[in-house]
């Protein structure tokens, strides 16, 4: 009786420390299934997937922190248009570039431009119509896919070689991607703990009307999310181009469910007001570990969509469940 007492605050005090970073349980669930990953397949074949996760996690990571700010901004906020700005940024931007190393700047810009422009109409879209923040980037998402297949003309366009092996390049063991993608992050994080603009978009997720109240300007706020979502899609359209060969109509279809999943599952609160950039890390890993090991054990594609929207099912009632508790 003395010993299970005196044994009892530690598990007490591990379970109120994770409950006070959601976003351990992805790295948790993460590690885990790359043990099982490891146990499955051998070591040799688990060392490579983890390299893969690290890049193709990092295009997750990319546009799930872009969601992410959109999602803080409260309830009913998100951006259904990812898909298709990468789809036309990555095509304006390679057809710009022309295949040749000296158009690569001119192409970037051109992608961030575009980006921009898209961020600015689908907040237009929700607060000059008010239309549904879901039905509005929904809505775009059809006319930027029309514009991606008038633009490419439904062919692969090849990006410079420069930014292929920028893409596919290797720094310090690990892929660049990752690097590139982690300093994104970190620059992220602390701008939401550090500045003015993190604590205020923190007081609008959380309830708008208050933050208005107290002269917080809550819609420049969600302008400038939905265009840094959009300007951080436009981004990984530039890396999937230079990682994949080119760009290509369905290159960015995948990103939708990703985007929206790495956010829940990372730890970000849906209803708005508490961002979780390590959690997107997390969960991007967990995804990609997943659908890995689903593969490797021979589930079918639809099976592991299926899967993984079960697991988003999930991870939505149990974080609703902790906050009504508290």
């Amino acid at each position: 009786m003395t010993s299970a007492s005196h044994h009892s605050p530690a598990p007490v005090a591990l379970k109120e420390r994770l409950a006070r970073r959601p976003w351990s349980w992805s790295f948790i669930g993460a590690v885990l299934l790359w043990l099982a990953t490891l146990a499955v397949a051998g070591a040799d074949a688990a060392f490579n997937i983890g390299l893969a996760a690290l890049s193709f996690g990092a295009l997750m990571v990319l546009v799930g922190l872009g969601q992410m700010l959109v999602v803080t901004t409260g309830p009913g906020n998100i951006d259904l248009s990812i898909p298709s700005t990468i789809a036309l940024t990555g095509a304006m931007a390679m057809r710009t570039m022309g295949g040749a190393d000296s158009g690569i700047l001119a192409g970037v810009a051109v992608a961030i431009a575009v980006g921009v422009a898209i961020g600015l109409c689908n907040y237009l879209l929700i607060r000059l119509l008010q239309i549904p923040p879901i039905i509005a980037t929904m809505s775009s998402s059809f006319i930027l896919q029309s514009l991606a297949i008038h633009t490419s003309q439904g062919m692969k366009i090849a990006p410079p070689q420069l930014l292929s092996s920028f893409a596919t390049g290797w720094l310090l063991h690990l892929p660049v991607l990752a690097w590139v993608v982690l300093a994104f992050a970190l620059a992220l994080a602390w701008i939401l703990a550090r500045t003015l603009f993190g604590r205020f978009l923190s007081a609008a997720g959380q309830n708008a009307r208050a933050a208005w109240l107290a002269g917080i300007g809550v819609e420049r706020i969600r302008c400038l999310c939905y265009v840094m979502c959009a300007v951080f899609a436009a981004l990984c359209a530039l890396l999937i181009a230079g990682f994949s060969g080119g760009a290509s109509l369905d290159m960015g279809n995948e990103y939708l469910l990703m985007s929206v999943a790495v956010v829940v599952i990372g730890g970000t609160s849906v209803t708005g007001g508490r961002a979780t950039v390590a959690g997107i890390w997390g969960a991007a890993l967990f995804l990609y570990f997943t659908n890995t090991l689903l593969n490797v054990i021979g589930l079918s594609a639809g099976g592991r969509s299926v899967l993984s929207g079960l697991i988003i099912i999930a991870v939505i009632v149990l974080s609703g469940r902790r906050r009504a508790y508290r």
